[in-house]
């Protein structure tokens, strides 16, 4: 007959070794780190959905003493950048700041007023939103601008 160990009858867990606890850190270790990769990967290949903002209409952005003639503004509209540009001859346009090659956000170039992605040096005209240069496959998308009482308003009616 076996004899019974003490510990075993006063309800108490068997004790772990030196190996043991070593394995089971080692492998808590090993899980970690491939949740760790694997994790930001999830997350960019299914985004989280965005809840759909109310909205979508029309936004004040400023007046024309705001952005005076030959000058232009990144502003957020509806979450998403767009310049507000207002030309030498008193023009208001309104593109999407975001650059057609990889997405960075456009900037304006006053010296030489034309609008500049700063990554990659790609360069739109600032009535058209056409590509001048670099390495953009396609003009800024335009964005509907209406000006009222001096008052730029941008988006849709």
């Amino acid at each position: 007959m076996r004899e019974s160990d003490p510990r075993e009858s006063e309800g108490r867990l068997p004790t772990v070794d030196r190996r043991g606890f070593v394995r089971s850190l080692l492998g808590f270790s090993i899980i970690s780190t491939i949740m760790g990769v694997l994790t930001p990967i999830i997350g960019y290949l299914w985004p989280p959905a965005r809840s759909a903002r109310g909205g979508g209409g029309r936004v004040l952005v400023g007046t024309l003493t705001d952005i005076p003639p030959g000058q232009a503004e990144v502003l957020p509209i509806n979450d998403k950048p767009v310049i507000v540009v207002n030309t030498q001859d008193n023009q208001v346009r309104a593109f999407s700041a975001i650059c057609t090659h990889l997405g960075c956000v456009c900037e304006w170039e006053d010296r030489r007023q034309f609008i500049l992605c700063p990554c990659h040096d790609g360069r739109f005209n600032a009535l058209t939103g056409a590509v001048i240069s670099g390495p953009p496959p396609s003009p800024l998308p335009s964005v509907e601008v209406v000006v009222e009482d001096g008052d730029i308003y941008a988006g849709g009616a």
